[in-house]
């Protein structure tokens, strides 16, 4: 067989091409262009798929705003001139951590949009349980950056793989937020950068000058929105959204031909305010959503629900969180939610008096985890336990379990580094239970290896699970394979049962569980492992992207098929599949 086309085996390592020799320094690697594009061949070329500085428009919805572009009016440009004033002179890109050049090197380039386009199978076959799609959502600049750019700064597009009697067919799509279609119609970038925009006192000022005036002079309005939506996918309520924690959700449809549609931001009838977590639960026994949101101003934490309908239930402030922390995500039991004050935290002082980042770390800070009744009315009868140095990103699971609450999750060690070098950062696997009685907390390491973007089959969301599928950071941001671990042994050892890495120069992201479907006939009863992982994955030596289908009961969790994407997809956050039989709903 063609080793190009198909994957094959070599000490448990999936090799997507030739295993070659290669030397590259980590993250920070000198590149001679930021952006580059390739056009799928089985593709007729289009305006969406032309290599340009500056993304061209999508084609026209057939519901939304105006495509035309507006010819910049005098404080448009008046700004833009200044923009450039501080990115050239005053707040330059010197940071490897927020240089374009580095930053959006390798696989984090971005790519146009792509309609839908048939993909090619090029090994074994995509069983009946994979009808629906796998879509996963990532940052991707509409326009190439002037200045500081940091990865947290990206538009987000979704990648949307629609699978359907073993044929797929990928379509990447800007979600079409606010931000987006403002700045694509007005042909410039307008709002400024978050997380790499305000470094510095001089800069900070600046480019806070800048936002101001461009608000005043009626150029964006806050009001409306001032998210990305590049972090994740979600689907209750019957509906889709895509996600990101510093705005309201924004509800996308997928058509029966793979096309993504953008529906709107949605405020719930008026009862979601401000923004939402990227990463809401929910419980499959009970159709149940619960989710939350968190800001630098008092109460920092407000938790709320919704219900199987996906109507929003009412907010629980929480005041018992002293300190404004980093809240991006949580877990839930049948009992409880579970929540985390760490290290890292926000300070708009220092923005505003040191022209410092206002998120930064504070190693004084000790850490805590705190339980809420999930149906609490109020916060009178939430908890906090001290928890020494555990700085939880992303949570995998939680349940209950006699007098005690079992939380799973990865401990980001040097979490000094998580915004500024997350090559640095090592996610140490945990289990963290605590006792109700008595008050006590223990924790257990899972393994040593670099782990994070842990997901379990989503039926087993809030009650105890065995196993675990985590990336293996390699160095993190980019994801180097997968393992598999059995979280029920409990004696202290690596609980790690089965790998698959991918190979010199190849990378994903984050793996996603997808149970296997009991065919009619079949009458033994599912195990918990009964399904597939798959991912998306990169061969940077050929510039090709596959999107990999993975045994998950397999000791080395065997590769069973192999779908060849018509052109790359970039390095992305979270994904999610959704059924067939769910997006027949949508």
């Amino acid at each position: 067989m063609d080793a190009l086309s198909s994957p094959f085996l070599t000490g448990g390592n999936l090799l997507l091409s030739p295993p070659i020799s290669i030397s590259r320094p980590p993250f920070s690697m000198a590149i001679t262009s930021v952006f580059t594009e390739e056009t799928p061949k089985t593709v007729k070329k289009t305006n969406a798929d032309s290599p340009s500085p500056r993304r061209p428009p999508p084609p026209a919805m057939a519901k939304g705003p105006s495509t035309t572009r507006l010819e910049p009016s005098l404080p448009a440009r008046f700004f833009n001139a200044f923009d450039d004033l501080i990115n050239n002179f005053i707040n330059p890109p010197v940071s490897p951590s927020v240089d374009p050049r580095y930053v959006l090197a390798d696989n984090f380039a971005p790519v146009d949009e792509l309609p839908p386009t048939e993909c090619e199978v090029i090994q074994g076959s995509l069983a009946s349980s994979l009808n629906g799609a796998y879509i996963r959502n990532g940052p991707n600049p509409q326009y190439l950056p002037r200045g500081p750019y940091h990865l947290f700064d990206g538009d987000g597009m979704l990648h949307s793989l629609r699978i359907s009697n073993g044929q797929a067919v990928l379509c990447s799509r800007y979600v079409k937020t606010y931000k987006y279609i403002l700045e694509r119609d007005a042909g410039h970038p307008v709002f400024p950068n978050v997380f790499s925009g305000f470094n510095g006192l001089t800069a900070s000022a600046a480019r806070g000058a800048v936002a101001a005036g461009r608000v005043l002079t009626g150029q964006y309005n806050p009001a409306n929105g001032i998210g990305l939506a590049n972090t994740s996918v979600a689907f209750f309520g019957d509906r889709l959204y895509a996600l990101g924690e510093s705005d309201l959700p924004y509800s996308i449809r997928l058509a029966p031909n793979g096309e993504i549609e953008t529906l709107g931001r949605q405020d719930f009838d008026g009862n979601l305010f401000m923004s939402m977590t990227a990463h809401p639960k929910f419980d499959p026994d009970t159709g149940e959503t619960f989710a939350f949101r968190y800001g630098p101003l008092p109460p920092f934490l407000t938790f709320f629900r919704f219900d199987k309908n996906g109507a929003k239930q009412s907010d629980v402030p929480i005041f018992s969180m002293n300190r404004p922390s980093f809240l991006h995500d949580f877990a839930i039991t049948k009992k409880y939610a579970v929540f985390t004050e760490i290290q890292i935290g926000f300070n708009p002082m220092l923005m505003i008096m040191e022209g410092r980042s206002p998120v930064g770390t504070d190693p004084s800070t000790v850490s805590r985890v705190g339980l809420i009744p999930r149906y609490a009315n109020d916060e009178s009868k939430m908890e906090w336990f001290d928890v020494p140095g555990f700085n939880l990103i992303h949570a995998i699971n939680a349940w209950d379990e006699d007098d005690a609450v079992v939380l799973l999750a990865p401990n980001i060690l040097s979490v000094e580094h998580t915004l500024e070098r997350m090559d640095l950062v090592h996610a140490l696997m945990e289990e963290v239970r605590i006792d109700l009685k008595t008050g006590i907390v223990t924790r257990r390491p899972l393994s040593t290896r670099n782990l994070d973007f842990g997901v379990i089959n989503p039926s087993y969301i809030g009650k105890k699970n065995k196993f675990v599928y985590a990336g293996v950071g390699d160095p993190m941001p980019k994801i180097s394979g997968v393992v598999k671990l059995d979280v029920s042994q409990e004696e202290r050892r690596d609980c790690i049962v089965a790998s698959r890495i991918f190979g010199p120069g190849c990378y994903g992201g984050e793996p996603f569980f997808v149970p296997r479907e009991r065919e009619s006939s079949d009458k033994t009863a599912l195990e918990e492992d009964d399904g597939y992982v798959v991912s998306y994955v990169h061969d940077e030596n050929f510039g090709e992207s596959k999107f990999i289908v993975m045994d998950a009961k397999s000791p080395k969790l065997e590769i069973i098929a192999v779908v060849k994407l018509p052109r790359r997809v970039p390095y992305g956050f979270h994904g999610l599949f959704v059924k067939e039989s769910d997006l027949n709903m949508l």
